[in-house]
């Protein structure tokens, strides 16, 4: 089981980062023991002082699949979930700043948040809300259709350099208003107006 996690994929979340909109899509892996078990709390590392979440759609293949091309991407997989990509901004910009690689800022156990899964017929994935509160503030809210590259987009480009394969998951990207987390705080997740998520902080 494989985490791949696609970056910078709304134009305004990598704005507010200061980087570059990329024009291909930019991949990155998390280990499966990234996975935060649910109804399990997530507790702040200790080698970090400022955790962000990252709100996203995430969805789970179920078919092996290698060079696929992207008329027939929908074929591999029927259920989507709402994830947080949980990254240390301050050892990120760090690592950043080196020029380092910078999986430990975003692969760290725990990391990695997923909500139930649900029939991906119940939804228009072209056109879907989703969104994050903290403390009942709403900080991030998107639409699907402002991705950079779509769903069937993903799917195909990452199916160049990994072959696909049932249970895989691919966290979609996140949209603009990432913030830092704090202990005490609870984190819910909505699709459309339907809450599917709630993270405690610890």
């Amino acid at each position: 089981m494989k985490i791949i996690c696609v970056g910078r994929n709304y134009e305004e979340h990598a704005k507010e980062l200061n980087n570059e909109v990329p024009d291909a899509p930019m991949f990155f892996m998390k280990p499966d023991s990234a996975i935060l078990r649910k109804n399990f709390p997530f507790v702040i590392p200790t080698f970090t002082k400022e955790v962000h979440f990252e709100t996203e759609l995430v969805i789970k293949i179920d078919r092996v699949g290698k060079m696929i091309q992207p008329q027939f991407a929908d074929r591999y997989f029927s259920e989507i979930g709402l994830g947080i990509d949980f990254t240390a901004r301050d050892v990120q910009q760090e690592l950043k700043e080196k020029r380092f690689p910078w999986e430990i800022a975003k692969a760290f156990d725990g990391s990695a948040f997923v909500s139930d899964f649900f029939p991906k017929e119940n939804f228009d994935l072209e056109n879907l809300n989703f969104s994050m509160n903290r403390n009942g503030e709403q900080l991030q809210t998107a639409n699907t259709k402002d991705m950079i590259f779509n769903i069937n987009t993903l799917i195909a480009e990452c199916s160049k350099y990994f072959t696909l394969k049932k249970g895989d998951l691919i966290y979609t990207g996140t949209p603009a208003g990432v913030n830092k987390i704090n202990s005490k705080d609870t984190l819910e997740g909505f699709i459309n107006e339907e809450k599917v998520f709630e993270v405690k902080v610890l």
